[in-house]
C-alpha cells in the first residue's frame, strides 16, 4: 500500500468514527432536549408517548395494527400504551364503522395541544439546524439523510421479514 493510499485509508476511518459518533450524539441529544422541553412547557408525558400521539396524528391509517407497524412495536406494546395514554385522557378508542372488528385510535384536543408544544420544538431544531447553510448545502444535507434513513429502513425491513 501507497503512502497515499494508507492516508486515505486513514481519513476514512476518521470520517467513518466521526460519522458514528455524530448520529450516536445527536439521537441522544435529541431525545435528551426534547423530553426536557416538553417537561419545562407542563407536559406529563414520556417522549415515548408524545411520538405515539404524533404518528396517530400523521398516519394515513388509524388502525391498532397499521399503527403497531409504523411504530415499529408489537400489537401487545401499544395497546398498553394507548390504554395508558387513553386513561390520561390523550387518546380515544373506537370501532371502525364498516367493520366492527377494527379497532381505530384517534388523538383527543388535549393530545393536539402537546403536540403544537413537540411541533414548535422540531421547528425551531430545524431552524437552527439548517439556519447558516445555503440552499445547496441544505439539499446535500438532505441527500446525505435520506440515504442514511434509506439504509436504517431497509436494515429494519431485512431484520423484520425473518421475525
Amino acid at each position: 500500500m501507497t503512502l497515499d493510499e494508507q492516508k486515505q485509508q486513514e481519513r476514512t476511518q476518521k470520517t467513518r468514527h466521526t460519522l458514528n459518533e455524530l448520529l450516536v450524539g445527536l439521537f441522544n441529544y435529541i431525545l435528551y432536549i426534547e423530553a426536557n422541553n416538553l417537561k419545562q412547557k407542563g407536559v406529563e408525558l414520556s417522549i415515548n408517548e408524545v411520538h405515539i400521539l404524533e404518528s396517530i396524528e400523521r398516519a394515513s391509517s388509524n388502525t391498532m395494527s397499521h399503527m403497531a407497524r409504523r411504530l415499529m412495536i408489537t400489537s401487545g406494546t401499544l395497546t398498553t400504551n394507548i390504554s395508558r395514554l387513553e386513561k390520561k385522557g390523550y387518546v380515544e378508542r373506537y370501532q371502525d364503522e364498516k367493520d366492527r372488528r377494527i379497532v381505530r385510535i384517534r388523538n383527543t384536543p388535549k393530545a393536539l395541544d402537546v403536540l403544537k408544544i413537540h411541533d414548535e420544538f422540531h421547528k425551531n431544531m430545524i431552524d437552527k439546524a439548517i439556519g447558516d447553510l445555503g440552499l445547496d448545502e441544505n439539499e446535500v444535507l438532505n441527500e446525505a439523510l435520506e440515504n442514511i434513513l434509506e439504509y436504517f429502513s431497509d436494515e429494519y425491513s431485512d431484520q423484520t421479514k425473518g421475525a
